[in-house]
């Protein structure tokens, strides 16, 4: 049964987000492949610190920097959606690295979720903040802030919403056109590490420093637990 769940959702996944299927272009030169996402999650969290998150929509194209980033490791790891094992919900989590695992945040705003490691193992990555890089006027107006306020997306929710990051996206592959990440043109300060934010009720898994961040970024979601 576990085993049909996943190649179900794997298929559907495929097919809806295929870009070749779609007639879509390219991958671009700068787009990350599907090996970077392949890797043990602790080093994708990591690494993603100052990768270009990149959203194409209709209105336009939006992208920021990473500059936070957590790293989500079940099902052992009470802290993940994953630790109470595969449903409906969590299924983009148990498939192959390099999709996207969408959900509502306090049933208020959308997180982003990278999907990491192997398939079969429920890994994932949560974006926390974007320092704004391109298509700062076209966030601003999603967001109804300033384009120079760090509001703009110094948390999970703000960043879905200044990209058009919606629960549509659930499962899409971040190796396609639509949501990927690309090499940055200049690499990360200094990266530090510290626990996750609101994850208490993890028990000792709490304590695990798997939250990475870039020291001294002003977008950075809350102050950094050192």
């Amino acid at each position: 049964m576990l085993y049909l769940a996943r190649e179900k959702s794997r298929s559907y996944f495929k097919n809806r987000f295929d870009p070749k299927a779609r007639g879509m272009p390219e991958e671009r030169s700068l787009k990350l492949p599907r090996d970077f996402y392949a890797q043990p999650v602790l080093d994708v969290a990591r690494q993603c610190i100052g990768k270009l998150l990149v959203s194409r929509t209709a209105e336009g194209e939006a992208a920021g920097r990473i500059v936070e980033a957590e790293a989500y490791r079940g099902p052992h790891d009470l802290a993940a959606h994953s630790a109470r094992g595969l449903t409906k919900r969590t299924a983009a989590m148990f498939g192959p690295p390099g999709y996207a695992y969408i959900y509502l945040l306090y049933g208020v705003s959308w997180a982003l979720n990278l999907v990491a490691a192997s398939e079969g193992e429920p890994h994932a990555v949560l974006i926390r903040a974007l320092e704004p890089a391109r298509g700062l006027e076209l966030m601003a107006h999603r967001r109804g802030k300033p384009a120079a306020s760090r509001e703009l997306t110094n948390g999970p929710g703000k960043l879905t919403q200044a990209l058009a990051i919606t629960g549509a996206l659930y499962g899409a592959d971040l190796c396609g056109d639509q949501l990927f990440l690309e090499e940055p043109e200049r690499p990360p300060g200094p990266i530090r590490r510290s626990r996750r934010i609101n994850v208490e009720y993890a028990g000792p898994w709490a304590d695990k420093l798997w939250r990475f961040y870039e020291r001294g970024n002003r977008f950075i979601s809350v102050p950094p637990r050192e």
